[in-house]
């Protein structure tokens, strides 16, 4: 590749000039046997070192470590079939599932509470080593990766050692967790983004479709781990949209058929792809958890009633002014309307009605007659006035024009009075939105094509709208929740809506109600009727608003110190750690950590590449700097890009307001390791092969030392707590007591270190 040309005296750079994968090395190879073998194994041996690493001792703290309370239970919760909410996509949790089902794991009373012992005879060993192969897996993807972008032969090796001694990637491979998963589909998705850069002259062919197949399908896994993944589809999407750009001003190639076709292989492989895979896990995910479960009253009435061994007994068809209901909402928030007996701390400082997503007794309303007199037929129908009375506390649903405790700009709801104290403001107004025939065609024939049916309120099969009679606003959720005086839970309000024969009437469901349950002592059970069948669209549709709600709703509790979360400003600076178990001098101990040269040495290099692009901006500016078409992709791709991966792994942590811990900025690290390698390369690329292997070998020791020293964190650290004082250098470092940094205290342990290796080796030679 040539070098970057210049019209003034400006220091030359080659930035590739020893790259393994230039014509002139491949040719050189040929008369080398070593440079046929190096690349089968040199990733051999960075892959056993890394498996070895994350298998050692994997078993031995036979406690729930960390989050395997969340997910070593989400994932038997698909080996019981029983359904359950989250705030992630299934991929990661169905995998985590799929290693309990290899391992022979089926108890169907172990909970996973946190610091639990796993039950006698489970084989953790095989279960927490199929979290262990992924996150050794990103090794040799690491290293491939790093040939296609076009790194020398020592950043090659600088990224991979880095890599696969990364602490923190350890200690998140060795135990049921997500993050294994996560890192692991973003590397193979950068390596296919390298390796379709690589092929980019070869468009249309066999072998570039392959790779943007995999890129898709990548992309798609990825995103259905975490919806973290969104961060590297928008590195893949920048470098997309930036090749389109370069091929539409390509005036020598240009046609307007090609172009098009460039296109059309994009949004098949990079977008229908994706969304294909995403919306395949949520296919799986629904067949294989046909249970009610915890997570059930996150979902909609009508799935859950299509659930198998549903707990939705039958019940009457319709309903009359004195029957007992629940009532879900279909907002973003799709869960049980409910109130209880505590009040608004300000406002009307009356009952709080929220929507709350489990079975309580306190999600029973009962529909009674108007404040002001109304005429009512047999049944309650569209356009019926009712009150609706809280069955515990007796208070009525209540609007007035006092604003929203959360959402400001909508009237706060309420319950107020009781049967004999309220006023006109109790009362609301039916407005059937749809209803939904019985998947009982023969029924439907019989009972469902007449004017009562169309116009009466069904429990379950109608979906209606909640009219506030005195002010017109509709009761409707608003995805926020309340603070912590609220319990978190739901927020509900009396909002404008659009008219139902709108568009934007048809399309916010925020004030879209059903009634879910449904009791009456006089109206009779109807028995031959079956539920109608829920759309897979519509469920998939109702989980994704409930996790954002879900997400949304992970923000710090500011009544509550939370001892193991940090803020996005300490990772890079390695201020704080977390402790993973239970610190006993028994247990073998975990601290999610990372080496402190890596962490540190990274975290500059970002900074200093920031500073060497803006310098060749500048050069560029002032036409004191001429990049040829190769060293421009080859600045892209081997800087620019792992800079996108970083910048966009870190800065939604920066900006959100969700409570953040230290296995956040794992993914942005990743990307930092390639970026620090960009900034090596750059200034010893002009230095002599002495100079270069002193470098290199330096940065090679360095981050083994640091390994040596820190280690144990992930590995797992045995004996008195005090033993590990040496690496304890900070006060918000909490792996043992803290002891400043001191060589006399790091020399004292290397020397135990030396003599108890001696020991060991002169008793295994004397026997």
């Amino acid at each position: 590749m040539s070098q970057l040309k210049q019209r003034k005296k400006v220091t030359v750079v080659d930035l590739d000039a020893s790259s393994t994968v230039d014509d002139s090395s491949k040719s050189h190879s040929k008369h080398h046997i070593l440079a046929y073998l190096e690349p089968i194994l040199g990733p051999i041996c960075f892959t056993a070192l890394a498996l070895y690493l994350r298998a050692y001792k994997i078993d031995d703290n036979k406690h729930i470590i960390w989050d395997e309370a969340h997910f070593g239970k989400f994932g038997a919760f698909y080996n019981r079939h029983e359904f359950y909410h989250d705030v992630h996509p299934p991929l990661g949790k169905m995998l985590c599932g799929l290693s309990e089902y290899l391992a022979g794991f089926n108890n169907t009373e172990f909970m996973f509470e946190s610091g639990k012992t796993y039950p006698d005879g489970t084989n953790l060993e095989a279960m927490r080593l199929f979290q262990a192969v992924f996150s050794t897996l990103v090794v040799p993807v690491c290293y491939y990766t790093c040939k296609q972008l076009g790194f020398t032969l020592w950043s090659t090796y600088f990224v991979t050692l880095t890599t696969c001694l990364q602490i923190s990637f350890i200690v998140l491979g060795k135990f049921i967790l997500l993050d294994s998963f996560l890192i692991f589909f973003i590397s193979t998705t950068f390596l296919c983004l390298a390796r379709i850069h690589r092929l980019r002259k070869e468009e249309g062919s066999g072998h570039w479709i392959l790779w943007m197949v995999l890129t898709g399908l990548s992309i798609g896994c990825v995103c259905s781990v975490k919806w973290v993944g969104l961060f590297i589809t928008a590195v893949v999407g920048i470098y997309t949209i930036f090749d389109l750009w370069l091929k539409f001003w390509d005036s020598r190639n240009f046609s307007w058929a090609r172009y098009t076709r460039s296109w059309i292989y994009r949004i098949v492989t990079l977008i229908i792809v994706p969304v294909m895979v995403y919306l395949l896990c949520f296919k799986i995910h629904y067949m294989l958890l046909y249970k009610p479960g915890t997570g059930s009253g996150s979902m909609s009435t009508l799935f859950q009633v299509n659930l198998k061994e549903t707990d939705f007994l039958d019940q009457p068809r319709y309903i009359a002014v004195g029957s007992t209901a629940t009532i879900r909402s279909q907002g973003l928030s799709p869960n049980l309307l409910h109130s209880h007996s505590q009040l608004y701390p300000d406002g009307s400082n009356q009952h709080q009605v929220t929507t709350y997503g489990f079975k309580d007794s306190n999600n029973v309303w009962e529909f009674r007659e108007a404040r002001e007199p109304f005429e009512y037929s047999e049944y309650l129908k569209d356009g019926d006035v009712v009150r609706l009375q809280h069955d515990n506390t007796k208070a009525n649903l209540h609007s007035h024009s006092i604003r929203g405790h959360v959402s400001t700009d909508y009237n706060e709801v309420s319950g107020y009075g009781n049967e004999k104290i309220g006023d006109s403001k109790d009362d609301w107004v039916f407005e059937v939105v749809s209803q939904i025939h019985s998947s009982n065609s023969t029924y439907t024939n019989l009972h469902e094509n007449d004017e009562l049916f169309y116009k009466s309120i069904h429990p379950v099969s109608t979906t209606f709208r909640l009219r506030h009679k005195y002010l017109g606003c509709y009761l409707a959720t608003t995805g926020q929740s309340y603070p912590a005086w609220g319990f978190k839970q739901g927020e509900v309000v009396c909002k404008p809506a659009f008219s139902l024969d709108s568009f934007l009437g048809r399309l916010d469901k925020s004030t879209w109600w059903n009634v879910e349950s449904l009791e009456n002592d006089v109206l009779p059970a109807d028995h031959e009727y079956q539920y109608p069948k829920s759309s897979f669209f519509g469920d998939f549709m109702m989980t994704q608003h409930a996790m954002a709600a879900s997400n949304n709703g992970l923000v710090p509790d500011e009544d509550k110190y939370d001892t193991i979360a940090s803020s996005w400003w300490e990772w890079p600076l390695l201020r704080r750690g977390l402790r993973m178990s239970t610190w006993s001098d028994r247990l073998r101990r975990y601290y999610m950590f990372e080496n402190p040269f890596v962490m540190w040495f990274t975290t500059i290099c970002i900074g200093v590449f920031s500073l060497i692009m803006l310098k060749l901006a500048v050069l560029w500016q002032r036409q004191a700097l001429v990049l040829d078409d190769q060293t421009a992709w080859h600045l892209a791709m081997t800087g620019v890009a792992p800079f996108l991966g970083w910048f966009f792994h870190y800065l939604p942590f920066v900006i959100m307001g969700r409570v953040t811990y230290f296995h956040h900025y794992m993914p942005a690290l990743y990307f930092a390791v390639y970026t620090t390698a960009f900034v090596v390369d750059y200034f010893t690329s002009r230095l002599g092969k002495c100079a270069k292997s002193f470098v290199y070998i330096s940065l090679y020791s360095t981050v083994i030392f640091f390994f040596y020293l820190f280690g144990p964190t992930c590995l797992g650290m045995t004996g008195k707590v005090s033993d590990f004082n040496y690496i304890d250098w900070f006060k918000t470092w909490t792996m043992a007591k803290y002891e400043p940094f001191s060589f006399s205290n790091i020399f004292l342990h290397i020397k135990g270190d030396f003599n108890h290796s001696t020991e060991r080796l002169l008793k295994l030679l004397s026997h």
